[in-house]
């Protein structure tokens, strides 16, 4: 069983596809705004505030999870959102040029059901072939689902 930054225990005979950490504090992929991000996130971390966000994915489920921390250690919140392959209308990726100092592309996964619409910084994707695959995992662990 695969330990995971975000807590989730996997079901036996369930494989992890990937685990996204969402970047909560940046705006863009765009090194000036990775770094007013780390300002932010080190202000919050001075005051005790501290939020983690994860997008799971398996071979069977998506799981959303965000954790709120107060005074460095105290649980705040925490919520967990199970996807339902059936409420989910739309899957993509949105690719966005920042021009804020440095002309970088920035790219977000976002998907939309019934209840609301997500969108996550994919801070670690450089290229298009690697938001693809994100999103075609995404569609796979949803669509098997089904």
């Amino acid at each position: 069983m695969a330990n995971l930054k975000s807590g989730i225990i996997l079901n036996p005979g369930e494989n992890l596809v990937m685990e996204l950490e969402a970047e909560l504090w940046s705006a863009s992929a765009n090194p000036i705004a990775k770094f007013f991000g780390s300002i932010r996130k080190f202000i919050a971390f001075l005051l005790g505030n501290k939020a983690e966000g994860y997008l799971v994915i398996t071979d069977k489920r998506v799981v959303e999870i965000i954790q709120y921390k107060a005074l460095w250690v105290l649980n705040a919140g925490k919520n967990v959102r199970y996807l339902l392959p059936a409420s989910v209308k739309e899957i993509g990726y949105t690719k966005e040029g920042t021009c804020f100092g440095c002309f970088c592309q920035s790219y977000n996964l976002y998907y939309e059901a019934f209840t609301q619409r997500t969108s996550i910084l994919l801070a670690d994707v450089t290229d298009e072939s690697e938001a693809q695959k994100v999103v075609d995992s995404f569609y796979k662990a949803i669509s098997s689902a089904q």
